[in-house]
């Protein structure tokens, strides 16, 4: 199998040098000494995991993890030594996944890669010409039913069109705005409320039903996306 690559940015090449060590036996390492020259390396280049220094000279940290979540959701692991929680939050605010601080702890460090990895792959969905199997929740196209242990769950139209759009594009994060293009047309209703009141029926509808987890994960500040059991924490 393949490894995952993961793009280490640090202007110091004795800390690349470090972190390609520990990391090389689990993860094809590319590295880039500056965030500009880290910006140009993921414009052209698959990348499973960042892992990005905040003090840099020519782009500090911030500004290339701003940067890079204008056009990418690929997973950002915030490796510096500063350790105040006041740079964790700004960090996380701007759209890291995950914090770390120097010195750190090689297991940790290890873990905490393959974790954002593996949340951000895609979940297993079985999409064939008409259904859509996650776990114990089957969506039939072709159909318009939803079935929670091969039990059906009575959705309206909007619910359905709702949890199918999210589960045919498991790693896209969509905006109310967007859902409500997407699914209430251009033309249609305007009140970003009937998003949230539609996530929330359905929700409850499929934990009745037996669901064991929520497929409808809320992104704060952004919107909603797509989740199977294995990318909740």
């Amino acid at each position: 199998m393949d490894k995952d690559t993961v793009l280490i940015v640090d202007d110091e090449r004795n800390m690349r040098q470090l972190l390609k060590i520990h990391l090389s036996s689990y993860f094809h390492i590319k590295q880039a000494g500056s965030g500009k020259e880290a910006l140009s390396c993921l414009e052209k280049e698959k990348v499973d995991l960042v892992i990005l220094d905040i003090m840099m000279p020519d782009m500090n940290g911030w500004e290339v993890c701003k940067k890079v979540r204008e056009t990418s959701q690929v997973p950002i692991l915030m490796l510096t030594a500063r350790g105040d929680v006041k740079d964790k939050v700004q960090g996380f605010d701007i759209g890291a996944d995950d914090y770390l601080v120097k010195p750190y702890i090689r297991e940790e460090l290890v873990a905490r890669s393959k974790a954002l990895i593996r949340r951000s792959s895609p979940p297993s969905v079985n999409i064939g010409e008409e259904t859509i199997e996650i776990s114990d929740l089957k969506i039939n196209r072709s159909e318009r039913q939803i079935f929670v242990c091969n039990m059906e769950v009575e959705v309206t139209p909007k619910e359905f069109d709702l949890l199918e759009l999210l589960a045919l594009n498991p790693r896209t994060i969509f905006t109310r705005d967007i859902l409500l293009d997407q699914i209430w047309g251009i033309n249609g209703i305007r009140d970003i409320r009937t998003i949230d009141t539609h996530v929330k029926n359905l929700r409850e509808k499929l934990r009745k039903q037996g669901l064991s987890y929520n497929p409808i994960r809320t992104v704060w500040g952004r919107g909603y996306k797509f989740q199977a059991p294995s990318e909740i924490k």
